[in-house]
């Protein structure tokens, strides 16, 4: 079968597959939407079709599998996208605009937190901030990786001490 003779007999089958399409979407534009995207695909993977074959039930396999893939795409990206009648209000807490000031004097407490840092602690733990792995901390300090654990603990260990006003008992959320 040529290509054009296919789709010939695809343009044929745009009926059937208009109707088959309103079951799955229940709305005329969504079923459009669905028949072009299956007529796509059957143009794209035309040397798939195997002659003799069923044509137009290989069609509607085409748009079922789409349907359902569409179908499960869209309940992933809303199920990763909150919705703004759901945010509550203890969600609202951590998205809502600081005080700058605050935040300075956050940051500039910080900063002498970790300036108290020994630099056999200080480095380690920079590094891991920074996104680097325990195997890699340790063959770039050349040192076991028990050892990197054990100063990246420590250090984290020290900050906590020296940060403790900023804890769960003054801010509402636990510093780790």
């Amino acid at each position: 079968m040529t290509k054009n003779e296919f789709n010939l007999q695809l343009n044929n089958h745009a009926g059937s597959l208009q109707s088959f399409a309103l079951n799955f979407t229940k709305d005329v534009e969504d079923a459009n939407d669905l028949v072009q995207d299956t007529m796509l695909k059957a143009v794209t993977y035309y040397s798939k079709f195997k002659e003799g074959t069923n044509l137009k039930g290989w069609l509607f396999t085409i748009m079922k599998n789409t349907f359902i893939n569409n179908y499960r795409r869209l309940v992933k990206t809303n199920s990763l996208i909150t919705q703004s009648e759901e945010i509550s209000s203890s969600n609202l807490h951590y998205s809502a605009t600081k005080n700058t000031s605050d935040s300075k004097f956050i940051i500039g407490d910080i900063n002498k937190a970790l300036a108290t840092l020994q630099p056999e602690y200080y480095v380690p733990f920079i590094k891991y901030f920074e996104g680097y792995k325990y195997h890699e901390i340790a063959e770039i300090l050349n040192i076991p990786i028990g050892t990197v654990k054990t100063r990246i603990h420590v250090a984290r260990q020290i900050l906590k001490k020296y940060l403790k006003t900023y804890s769960k008992d003054v801010l509402g959320a636990e510093v780790v």
